[in-house]
């Protein structure tokens, strides 16, 4: 979890990543940053998000985030 808030923090600083349930309902983060998001963690997790997993409940906190990389893990 630790790295994926580094990531998130690199891509946004400016963002609470820790404490923010609604970062695309609230449109804290855009289609861009999303696809961003999603490169990053493709690499550095060794997963693959396929497009039926970028959905707002998947994205909207960084734990959703991060509950959805050990799901591809497992």
């Amino acid at each position: 979890m630790d790295r994926l808030l580094e990531i998130l923090e690199e891509i946004n600083p400016d963002i609470d990543f820790e404490n923010t349930t609604t970062l695309i309902d609230d449109g804290l983060l855009d289609s861009f940053a999303i696809l961003e998001i999603v490169g990053e963690i493709n690499d550095e997790f060794d997963v693959e998000i396929s497009a039926p997993d970028i959905v707002p409940e998947n994205f909207n906190s960084a734990q959703a985030m991060w509950e959805l990389i050990e799901r591809l893990q497992g």
